[in-house]
């Protein structure tokens, strides 16, 4: 196929050998298939700021910090030179994230670098080579759902343990290949101590997993393992090796009016947000 603009710098580097075919356009990016001198991988290509429709994004990136204190500050300030700045940084956010949690235990795809916008990384494959499915593409019997789940909680957890919370977590963001599921697409990833959305982005990504897979063993959909996992991260008591149990006691106390409205508030955005998910999730088919 035709070489992408932002693909062809790596291939006049000889990084990309050649471009095979789009294997998806989302939000945030495009995603090609390359051939690196033997080896199939994926091309992420970022899309500039003006052309993402990823909404909210401030939330996501509060609590972000760089290290260049020059960078900082102009990226505070937001001038041309730190618009680019937290263009690079909303690009490398990824690339970060991806080698932070492989190396925590988490199942994502192996990341080869970031260069100008273009991440290159692992292509996930099915047993028979070909691309491996989103989780809702896939259907399962009932114990699969539960060991899956708990495959995915775990993955969850690790992540807490390691500063970070997914935060656009659901079916649609998840690979299953023939050892299981695979976190993908992370630009978004919260810093779990210092984003005052975390526990509610938290809460968010274990609800869409348990909802997705309750639907094939409903006993799932009445475990309470976000809420579990962030009681035990407050008390500086959850670790990678923790054994959740699902279990939670939660406080007696009157519901917050204002709290209720904004829970109601977030639940209809998510559902707003889920059919926004499934609309793209058919354009790209």
């Amino acid at each position: 196929m035709k070489i992408p603009k932002r693909i062809q710098p790596l291939v006049d580097e000889g990084l990309v050998d050649e471009v095979l075919s789009q294997l998806m356009s989302g939000k945030e990016a495009t995603v090609y298939t390359v051939r690196c001198g033997d080896q199939i991988k994926c091309a992420k290509v970022y899309k500039e700021a003006n052309q993402r429709s990823f909404k909210k994004a401030v939330q996501y990136q509060e609590g972000r910090k760089s290290k260049n204190s020059r960078r900082a500050r102009a990226i505070q300030k937001g001038s041309k030179y730190g618009k680019s700045q937290q263009e690079e940084a909303w690009q490398n956010a990824e690339v970060d994230a991806l080698y932070l949690l492989a190396s925590s235990g988490v199942r994502v795809p192996e990341p080869y670098g970031c260069f100008d916008g273009v991440l290159i990384m692992e292509l996930i494959t099915d047993d028979d080579g070909s691309v491996a499915p989103r989780l809702n593409d896939i259907s399962m019997d009932a114990e699969q759902a539960r060991e899956d789940h708990a495959v995915v909680m775990v993955y969850i957890m690790r992540m807490l343990c390691a500063g970070i919370v997914h935060g656009d977590l659901s079916e649609f963001n998840v690979l299953v290949d023939e050892y299981g599921p695979v976190i993908i697409d992370l630009p978004q990833a919260v810093d779990a101590s210092s984003n005052n959305n975390a526990k509610s982005m938290l809460i968010r990504d274990v609800e869409n997993m348990t909802t997705y897979y309750a639907q094939y063993a409903p006993e799932l959909a009445e475990t309470k393992y976000a809420l579990e996992m962030w009681a035990l991260y407050e008390e500086g008591e959850l670790t990678p090796e923790t054994e959740l149990t699902g279990l939670f006691a939660e406080s007696d106390e009157s519901a917050d009016v204002d709290t209720v409205l904004e829970e109601i508030k977030a639940a209809f955005a998510e559902e707003q947000s889920r059919l926004e998910r499934i609309r793209e999730a058919n354009e790209d088919e």
